[in-house]
């Protein structure tokens, strides 16, 4: 059976629906069925970074609704046969979603896919619970400052049902010149927040610029932080990988 694994962070600006998509990517070109899932619902972004904006037609309401099956809804990427899309909806919001529908499609979504990527939204509200409800695992995205981590510390106060182990650190949008002088600040975020550390993933101004193109990063790039993205698919698999150098 296949993982459900929540992206989720306090804030918006961490970089959480590229880590999303990049890891996703990543799974997938590991050989992996791999189902990206919208969950910021009403104001979906997932599609852009994945260059899907004209791929997927139906959201998972759809799904829930019986209009059409799993199958149907999840966009397979043109690039790549292994990644899929289940976008979210615009005509509603989180506070809508009956939870119970929602949660049921996940034995079919566990049956298909070895891995599932939920995009939360920024925040702790509607649309983080809903994305919580089902996942067995969670990752919470943050950034160096100040601010960002000490969001990154409430939202794991709010991951408490998930079991010891099930949750992790992505420290992510590190400038490489200050990395030296970071490495104190992560490793003190580590501490408070009690959480293992899932990756390091350096700023590029290079995912933006990608995504508005079209082209997912590790389909043309293999640099900084393609290598950091790939080297978290590899943890997420169970794979002993030490953390790179960056410098």
């Amino acid at each position: 059976m296949g993982q459900t694994i929540a992206v989720v962070s306090g804030k918006g600006g961490t970089g959480k629906t590229s880590l999303t998509a990049n890891v996703g990517m990543a799974l997938a070109q590991m050989g992996y069925p791999t189902l990206c899932l919208d969950c910021d619902v009403g104001l979906r972004n997932l599609d852009i970074a994945l260059a899907m904006t004209d791929g997927a037609v139906m959201d998972f309401t759809d799904v829930m609704a019986g209009y059409c099956t799993l199958e149907e809804a999840a966009a397979v990427h043109p690039r790549e046969k292994h990644l899929f899309l289940l976008t979210a909806p615009t005509r509603i919001g989180a506070a809508d979603i009956d939870r119970d529908a929602f949660q049921a499609l996940f034995p079919a979504i566990r049956e298909k896919f070895a891995y599932c990527l939920i995009d939360a939204p920024a925040g702790l509200g509607a649309g983080f619970r809903l994305a919580l409800s089902d996942a067995d695992r969670a990752i919470v995205v943050t950034t160096t400052d100040q601010s960002s981590l000490r969001d990154a510390q409430r939202t794991v106060m709010e991951l408490s049902d998930l079991p010891r182990g099930r949750v992790h650190l992505v420290v992510n949008r590190c400038k490489k010149k200050l990395l030296k002088s970071l490495h104190q600040t992560i490793d003190d975020a580590i501490d408070t927040a009690g959480l293992p550390l899932l990756g390091v993933v350096p700023e590029d101004d290079a995912i933006p610029l990608h995504a508005g193109r079209g082209v997912p990063l590790l389909l043309s790039r293999n640099d900084c932080a393609a290598r950091a993205y790939r080297n978290i698919a590899r943890r997420i698999d169970g794979q002993r990988i030490r953390l790179m150098r960056i410098r």
